[in-house]
């Protein structure tokens, strides 16, 4: 994994520091800085199930959240013991990582314009999964949308769930402030049939 250079801005943030913290003023009303939604930290998690019966599944989906992330990926075990899923407690069984600065920045920007578009059918993501503080999460079914993972080597199908944790006060600033990054949330429309609000289809 490459270090980034030490005066390394990532472009997203440069966006927000230069674009977007204007407008957030603008909107909020709020001119403290420090006050306003921004991006705190990216979680990926995946639940890896299988790893009950095959423990390399957990290396192979370690591996591969290395290379999604650019950092090295954390192994999680079970909290609890469950009989019925032969799931006993401290067991690995899943991985998780959680980006922060330009690392979270630079994901977030490969997300947006290399891996959703190469998600199939793809229509934009939904606006509804937000948890009432302005925190986001969405789920891919399959982690070989990211281009930095060979087929040949990952051929086993695992999704994953990515949590964009903000400091917004509420879900409508958690909404601008991703809008803003240019997260393609799905248009809805209105009851005249008209679409609402920005996104991809």
């Amino acid at each position: 994994m490459a270090e980034l250079p030490e005066n390394y801005e990532a472009r997203l943030r440069t966006l927000y520091r230069e674009k977007i913290v204007p407008v957030l003023r603008e909107k909020t009303g709020r001119q403290n800085i420090m006050s306003l939604p921004k991006l705190e930290k990216i979680v990926i998690n995946m639940g890896v199930g299988s790893a009950v019966t095959d423990k390399k599944h957990i290396e192979d989906a370690q591996a591969a959240m290395t290379l999604i992330a650019g950092q090295k990926a954390m192994i999680t075990n079970a909290r609890k013991s469950i009989a019925n899923f032969r799931l006993r407690e401290g067991m690995p069984i899943g991985v998780k990582v959680t980006l922060r600065g330009n690392r979270m920045y630079e994901f977030l920007d490969r997300l947006i314009t290399f891996v959703l578009p190469r998600v199939r059918d793809f229509r934009g993501v939904s606006d509804k999964a937000f948890d009432g503080r302005g925190n986001y999460s969405l789920s891919l079914t399959e982690y070989l949308v990211f281009p930095e993972l060979n087929p040949d080597k990952f051929t086993r199908k695992q999704g994953m769930n990515i949590c964009f944790v903000t400091t917004a006060q509420s879900d409508a600033e958690g909404r601008v402030l991703l809008d803003m990054f240019g997260v393609p949330f799905r248009k809805r429309k209105s009851e005249t049939g008209q679409p609402v609000g920005a996104g991809a289809e």
